[in-house]
């Protein structure tokens, strides 16, 4: 009842208490989901590059296809033409997950109204819906007085998979849970789907302590000021070295081209000068890296020597 409260407070979400589902956190939400929606070996769920890699074992264990959407490395948005190209009758739910991880791309209002109308006009044509999984351990970090949006707002047919640890900036801290709104297609289904799919998968009952301390920490963050000034050292930083970075307006991460094609032997450059940087193939966007700054400023700051031997190497 707290979380509607605050949901209904804060995003005039016009949820109820029975509409979430507690879990350990986002991964343990996201399984549950995919679970609960899918209904053979023959569903399709869209992913979009890039994307955390850990997507697609969530989507195997459904025992359903991953289907990947190129990124779109002009605006890292959502490339609309592609994704309608993507969509068949055996697609089932797509994952977005804003702010991004490994981009720290915000999706815009324009993007989802546009995601929205797509999705609206396949899902008549192909005759079930389209679900969204909204997937926001990231919610609230974000920068640049950007709001935060209510999915369903834009698109009522979205289940939204939550974490309570990283805007509190404890990131292993793992609680969260599943909402899935009443304006949802076939939301008691849905939702009965997903009670019998965490139980399925031995997630019985979240752990009551976290869920106590979670009513406790409604409304609160770290102090996001800490990231946006990490953010704006090290993009800056970076930029001013010669380094094609993506802006990020929000998570904890800069997503960073490589100087090579081959992401994974400029990832293994940087090692050797004790930057330890992530090659993006993984997340579905080739020739990129991520760069995480959850860390204390002064790090940042140590780094740039070494950012700098890495990018004399190729000039």
């Amino acid at each position: 009842q707290g979380l509607a409260d605050y949901m209904n407070q804060t995003y005039d979400a016009q949820v109820r208490a029975d509409n979430f589902y507690m879990t350990c956190g986002a991964a343990a939400s996201l399984t549950i989901s995919l679970k609960a929606l899918v209904e053979g070996p023959d569903d399709e769920i869209i992913l979009i590059a890039p994307f955390f890699p850990e997507y697609t074992v969530f989507v195997h264990n459904a025992n359903a296809k991953a289907v990947v959407l190129p990124p779109d490395t002009e605006h890292f948005q959502i490339s609309l033409d592609a994704l309608e190209k993507a969509i068949t009758p055996h697609t089932r739910a797509i994952i977005i997950n804003s702010p991004n991880n490994p981009s720290g791309v915000v999706y815009s209002a324009d993007t989802y109204e546009k995601l929205a109308a797509l999705l609206t006009r396949k899902s008549q044509e192909i005759g079930h819906p389209i679900y969204i999984i909204s997937d926001e351990p990231y919610r609230e970090i974000i920068y640049d007085g950007l709001p935060i949006l209510y999915v369903p707002k834009f698109y009522k047919d979205t289940i939204i998979c939550y974490s309570y640890s990283k805007s509190l900036s404890l990131p292993g801290e793992r609680i969260g849970y599943v909402l899935v709104p009443d304006c949802a297609a076939d939301a008691q289904e849905v939702y009965t789907a997903v009670c019998g799919a965490g139980r399925s998968m031995g997630f019985v009952c979240a752990p009551h302590l976290f869920q106590d301390v979670v009513l406790k920490c409604l409304g609160q963050t770290g102090d996001m000021n800490i990231y946006d000034e990490n953010r704006k050292l090290l993009y800056n930083g970076l930029k001013e070295m010669g380094y094609d970075c993506v802006y990020p307006s929000g998570a904890f991460y800069l997503f960073v081209k490589s100087p090579e094609a081959d992401a994974k032997a400029f990832s293994d450059k940087a090692k050797k000068l004790n930057l330890l940087i992530v090659p993006a193939d993984s997340f579905g966007c080739p020739g990129y890296v991520r760069v995480s700054y959850c860390v204390d400023p002064d790090m940042i700051k140590r780094s740039f020597a070494a950012f700098k031997k890495l990018m004399e190497q190729y000039k």
